[in-house]
C-alpha cells in the first residue's frame, strides 16, 4: 500500500490547501476470524483513537482485499467521509447499510482469483439499492496484487480522495430504487477507462 500512498500524498499536495495526514490501521491478529471480525474491530478503535486526538477530521478509508471488507465494515463511523476498496473481499450476505450518507467506491480486476469482483458488483448494486452512494470501476489485467498497470490503480485512488476532501458535489441516489434503472441512470460498474476520464464520478 506505499505505493498508494505516495500517489494520494502527490495529488493531495497542490489540491488540498489543508495538507493530508496519512495513519495505518495495524491489526493484532492475522484474518478475519469468523463472527469476531478482527480487522473490522481494529479499524474502527484507530478511529475512536483518531476522533479523541483530532474531532471532526474528515476521514477516508482505504483498504486493499480484506482490508476492504473492515473498511466497508466501519464505514459508519462519524469520521468517515468515503471508503476506497481495491480489490475488496465482499462475500456474500456482507451488510451495505453502513456507509449511508458516505461515499464508496470499489476497484476490481474482473479476473482477480483472490477475491471475486462479481461479489463485490453485487454488493455495489445492493448498496446502491439502499440507497448508497456507490460506484464499482472495473481495472482490467492488474489482478489481486495490484503491481501490473499499478498507476491506473494509484491515479484511481488518489483522484477519489482528493474529490472526497474537496467535497466534489454528487447528487443523492434514489432510496430503495433498484440498480440501473431509468430511475437510476447512472451505472453500478464501469471502466477505469471511463472513470479516469470522467472524474469527478457521479456516483
Amino acid at each position: 500500500m506505499a505505493p498508494v500512498v505516495r500517489a494520494v500524498r502527490a495529488a493531495a499536495s497542490p489540491g488540498l490547501p489543508g495538507g493530508l495526514l496519512v495513519a495505518r490501521v495495524r491489526y493484532r491478529h492475522r484474518g478475519w476470524n469468523g463472527s469476531r471480525a478482527g480487522p473490522a474491530h481494529d479499524a474502527r478503535r484507530a478511529l475512536d483513537e483518531l476522533a479523541a486526538s483530532r474531532p471532526g477530521l474528515p476521514t477516508v478509508l482505504i483498504g486493499h482485499s480484506m482490508g476492504g471488507r473492515a473498511a466497508l465494515r466501519v464505514a459508519g463511523h462519524p469520521l468517515v467521509r468515503a471508503v476506497i476498496g481495491l480489490a475488496p473481499w465482499c462475500p456474500p450476505g456482507e451488510p451495505v447499510a453502513q456507509p449511508a450518507g458516505r461515499r464508496v467506491v470499489l476497484l476490481h480486476d474482473p479476473a482477480d482469483t483472490v477475491t471475486d469482483a462479481e461479489e463485490t458488483w453485487r454488493l455495489v448494486r445492493r448498496a446502491r439499492a439502499e440507497g448508497v452512494a456507490c460506484r464499482g470501476v472495473a481495472v482490467p489485467h492488474r489482478r489481486h496484487t495490484m503491481l501490473r498497470g499499478a498507476g491506473t490503480w494509484h491515479r484511481l485512488t488518489a483522484a477519489a480522495v482528493c474529490g472526497v476532501l474537496r467535497s466534489e458535489a454528487i447528487p443523492p441516489m434514489p432510496a430503495g430504487a433498484p440498480p440501473d434503472t431509468p430511475s437510476e441512470p447512472v451505472p453500478a460498474v464501469i471502466s477505469a477507462r471511463t472513470a479516469l476520464s470522467t472524474w469527478p464520478l457521479t456516483l
